[in-house]
């Protein structure tokens, strides 16, 4: 009689046990009654289900990065090796109608196949290079865009869009680099060319000022301004402890030493 009785608490301890199910934070359940989806959302928390009629559907509501490897066309007709990230989530109140619509194999089916064409599209526009480059911020927000105005509705959000990580042709590499030299080395040679040009502006500048120099000089030599220097001169000799006699007409001065 007790193990009868221990055997019908085991059962129902089992059947209680089975009936319980637990929705982990970051996600939703949804329960599905022979085929067909039955209540409302089940937030995180236990939930209480029928083992033997009822399956709880989970669906994730937290964010989700799902890394994806990619040949990405070029503009040139180039594929480049690509590994990219794909953040998005899912909107609680659309769980339902994503099952419903989708299946809970969602991300396959929906997500992975909108972001390879959305990619292929986008990176169809750009060269190879500029997947390299700068540029790159711009492919990954026109990607997010082009997704999202195609799952927003629903019920997916697309967070960001990564290139984490762009393998170019070995011989694009090659070609960048060659590239990349010579704009060094024009940029140099205009660096040369503009040091050039200022020298010889600032020679130009220094040439001129002389010749104007010369020129106002030029201008200021007169016959009374040489006469004037004369008598300057004259009186300097006159004055002289060496400076014995000296004959002139007012023009010319003449020293003539007596030592001789």
């Amino acid at each position: 009689m007790k193990t009868i009785k221990l055997l019908i608490i085991l059962l129902i301890s089992s059947s209680f046990l089975n009936s319980c199910a637990v929705v982990r934070p970051g996600e939703v359940g949804v329960r599905q009654k022979f085929g067909r989806l039955k209540g409302n959302v089940i937030s995180p928390g236990l939930a209480i289900v029928n083992p033997l009629t009822t399956i709880l559907v989970k669906i994730p509501t937290r964010t989700v990065n799902r890394e994806v490897k990619l040949n990405l066309p070029s503009k040139e007709g180039l594929n480049v090796s690509s590994q990219i990230s794909i953040l998005y989530h899912v909107k609680q109140e659309k769980a339902i109608d994503i099952i419903n619509e989708v299946g809970a194999n969602f991300e396959k089916v929906l997500i992975l196949s909108t972001f390879r064409s959305a990619a292929a599209d986008v990176c169809a526009k750009f060269y190879a290079k500029d997947m390299h480059s700068g540029k790159r911020s711009i492919i990954e927000k026109e990607i997010k865009q082009q997704m999202s105005n195609i799952l927003e509705n629903r019920g997916f959000i697309i967070e960001a869009i990564l290139l984490k990580s762009i393998t170019l042709p070995s011989g694009l590499y090659a070609a960048i680099e060659s590239k990349l030299r010579a704009e060094q080395q024009a940029q140099q040679m205009e660096f040369v060319l503009l040091k050039e040009t200022k020298e010889a502006e600032r020679k130009r500048i220094e040439a001129s000022g002389i010749r104007d120099a010369q020129l106002i000089i030029k201008e200021g030599i007169t016959q009374g301004n040489i006469e004037w220097k004369s008598l300057e001169v004259l009186r300097e000799i006159a004055t002289s402890n060496n400076a014995k006699l000296i004959l002139t007409d007012g023009k010319t001065p003449v020293l003539i030493n007596t030592d001789k």
